[in-house]
């Protein structure tokens, strides 16, 4: 039986999305539908022993607003970015919001009296699309979000794997680029330094040889710039692409998926994207099957519907 098949007409689960500037929050039935939505900022500049208050402080309140409303708060689910052992409930790390090994799982569950589930970010949100959103309908799922950094979440039967230690899922540090750009994690040539967001922001600056004055150009404007003909953005656009593929074509060796599912800020190029990648990766793939290769369809409300689903699953 399924966690909806077992709800109760009022039940709902508390689901947190923490990121480093704000918070995605909602009640969510376990169906998948949400009854309500707030952000609120996280303020990560506070440093991490605020952070989990103000966290535990908004769990509460969408608590009390469900049970204000008729609603039965039946479970909480938090999602946050980093290195996250689930088992445990512990944030291990992470750099966006500064947490070091803190047990958020259990200090919640005591503030809130819920059977409370801690998640990573980019896992939840592969959850959330393998079960509700583009990959639904499909056992084998690579969720793959593309912003600042380059994470993946592997889904098989609606279930995401963690790894030994929290760490499943980075695709971003897979070496694409023997010799390229320096890496955030201190390694030259990881996918994430060619082909996230923030490098190809980045790397066209350095193309065109842009001053500190002015507004960068965004991944966005680049995608943009290189469909309209311009030599250093389609240039930048091309490697991002050729990067990606190379990255999807090795995760795709390792994990052979039925579907391939893009997410995060980069995939709102749409066709710019995904027709250029889908050809490369295509051309990639010799005795591997070819995995269809879309879109997220949750966009930012996958964080919380992921994190309510891995609620009602540990329940």
């Amino acid at each position: 039986m399924s966690p909806a098949d077992a709800a109760g007409p009022a039940d709902v689960v508390v689901a947190l999305d923490v990121g480093g500037t704000g918070m995605k929050c909602a009640l969510v039935r376990p169906d998948g539908s949400t009854v309500h939505t707030e952000r609120h900022p996280t303020d990560a500049g506070r440093g991490p022993d605020a952070v989990v208050e103000t966290i535990l402080d908004v769990a509460e309140g969408l608590a009390g607003k469900a049970r204000a409303d008729g609603l039965d708060p039946v479970a909480l689910g938090i999602a946050v970015p980093g290195v996250v052992d689930e088992a445990a409930g512990v944030a291990v790390w992470s750099a966006n919001v500064g947490f070091r090994d803190v047990p958020l799982r259990d200090l919640a569950a005591a503030r809130l009296g819920l059977p409370t589930a801690l998640g990573h970010d980019v896992r939840v949100g592969g959850l959330a699309e393998a079960r509700l959103g583009a990959g639904r309908g499909t056992g084998h799922v690579l969720f793959v979000a593309i912003g600042t950094g380059i994470a993946a979440a592997h889904v098989v039967d609606g279930v995401a794997a963690t790894g030994a230690h929290g760490a499943a899922g980075e695709i971003g540090h897979i070496l694409v680029r023997p010799g390229g750009p320096r890496c955030g994690c201190g390694r030259d040539g990881c996918l994430e330094a060619v082909a996230s967001a923030s490098a190809i922001a980045r790397r066209y600056a350095e193309a065109t040889g842009a001053g500190p004055t002015g507004t960068p150009a965004s991944a966005a404007d680049v995608a943009d710039r290189a469909a309209a003909g311009e030599p250093a953005a389609a240039g930048v656009w091309a490697e991002a692409v050729e990067a990606l593929a190379d990255g999807l074509a090795t995760g795709q060796s390792l994990y052979d998926v039925e579907s391939i599912v893009v997410g995060g800020g980069l995939a709102q190029a749409g066709p710019r994207l995904f027709d250029p990648l889908r050809a490369a990766l295509h051309e990639r793939m010799t005795f591997h099957r070819r995995p269809r290769l879309v879109a997220a369809a949750l966009g930012d409300e996958a964080g919380c519907l992921g994190a309510a689903l891995l609620a009602l699953d540990a329940r």
